[in-house]
């Protein structure tokens, strides 16, 4: 591990004092804890130090020794011990913690880093010039799955690439931080799949048999009062394999009759086909959606292929599939999308059979971001890259 010491003491305050607020707060975690146990509030109140001031300074380790009732190097072994707390002064808008660790250096960690060098300063822990940003390389920060990540303050900011981290940097710089959503900077929830769940996902419902007709009313069978309550639980009338007298002397009559006609004839007797080997006669199936017409008023107007038509699946929702069938309708470009009105939406919904998830993923505000300034300007109104 390596060493660490306090700031020099040009940069060293001459003294630390809690805000009225922090005070408060300091005095009321110090009571969350047994009596003769107060100094295991040591690491809260030295955290609270530091978000107050911006890094640990050696006047609030003594503050806080003094009101612990503990030794100075007791707190001083707390504060150079646990890398979370900063020693030197740090950027005062961003102190941007890089991890380093393999699954994100396996994602493109050294890229971030080689990016805080050139766009903060060549060395870690050492402020830019206007002391707003600085930046270190840290161990693990608990999001692998959603490497490469960063850390400012006590948000993280992962999936990341080169352009979205210098945009956050360019944010932060600013005084603009709070425009930034932390987590993930891609089209995916927390840490599921990118896409969305692929698993323990509700079944889809399938529609309702019909109910079979009645042979006709005088076939219905009457059940005796004693049997009442059996006759809820019996299977229900759209079974084809179920067998009543009346289905099954219906049967037998229609066997006999294929047999009488085939003996007639001089053939073999053919087993008649039964309701269970042609289920899809008596069950049916749903009817297909059907797709609007090709000649509709509101469908989008195409245009011809251009030589190099816009990159379409950058817009979320649109994967390659998709771009192939808008293909054919005559859209290439990101302004063609733009320009949609709400009937042109709702064709191509329908068309698409997508159901509602144009509106959902707002196509048109990605394509205008898209036709006006490509993917920086995507980043700077969405504050992600697009897929």
């Amino acid at each position: 591990m390596s060493v660490r010491r306090l700031a020099e003491e040009n940069v060293q305050p001459a003294a630390f004092a809690f805000s009225k607020d922090n005070a408060a707060w300091a005095k009321a975690t110090i009571k969350k804890y047994p009596k003769g146990r107060e100094q295991s509030a040591v690491i809260p109140l030295l955290m609270r130090a530091q978000e107050q001031d911006g890094w640990v300074t050696k006047a609030a380790i003594e503050s806080v020794a003094d009101m612990l009732a503990m030794p100075y190097i007791r707190v001083l072994e707390v504060a150079t011990f646990y890398t979370q707390f900063q020693l030197k002064p740090v950027g005062t808008r961003a102190h941007v913690q890089v991890c380093g660790t393999t699954p994100c250096m396996l994602r493109g960690s050294e890229d971030l880093i080689n990016l805080c060098k050139k766009r903060i300063h060549p060395n870690p822990l050492t402020p830019n010039e206007a002391g707003t940003l600085s930046w270190e390389e840290v161990e693990c920060q608990g999001t692998c799955v959603n490497a490469p990540m960063v850390m400012i303050f006590k948000d993280t900011y992962e999936d990341l690439t080169v352009p979205q981290l210098e945009y956050i940097i360019d944010r932060f710089d600013a005084g603009k931080g709070a425009d930034v959503k932390p987590g993930p900077q891609i089209d995916r929830i927390f840490s599921a799949p990118v896409g969305g769940p692929t698993t323990l996902l509700a079944p889809e419902k399938k529609p309702a048999a019909p109910r079979a007709k009645k042979v006709n009313d005088d076939a219905a069978v009457s059940v005796p009062p004693s049997n009442a309550g059996r006759a809820k639980t019996a299977a229900p009338e759209t079974d084809p394999t179920l067998k009543t007298p009346v289905t099954a002397k219906a049967e037998s009559a229609a066997n006999d009759k294929v047999a009488g006609d085939t003996k007639a004839e001089g053939g073999k007797v053919a087993k008649p086909e039964t309701a269970a080997a042609t289920p899809a006669a008596l069950v049916g199936k749903p009817a297909d959606t059907a797709k609007p017409s090709l000649e509709d008023k509101n469908r989008p107007a195409g245009i011809a292929k251009p030589a190099t038509p816009d990159d379409l699946k950058l817009i979320s929702g649109v994967g390659p599939k998709i771009e192939g069938i808008l293909h054919e309708l005559g859209i290439f470009t990101f302004a063609q999308v733009a320009g949609w009105k709400k009937a042109e939406r709702e064709w191509v919904d329908g068309y698409l059979n997508f159901k509602g998830r144009i509106e959902r993923d707002d196509w048109v505000k990605q394509a205008k971001a898209l036709a006006k300034g490509g993917e920086a300007e995507y980043i700077k109104v969405f504050g992600k890259k697009p897929r």
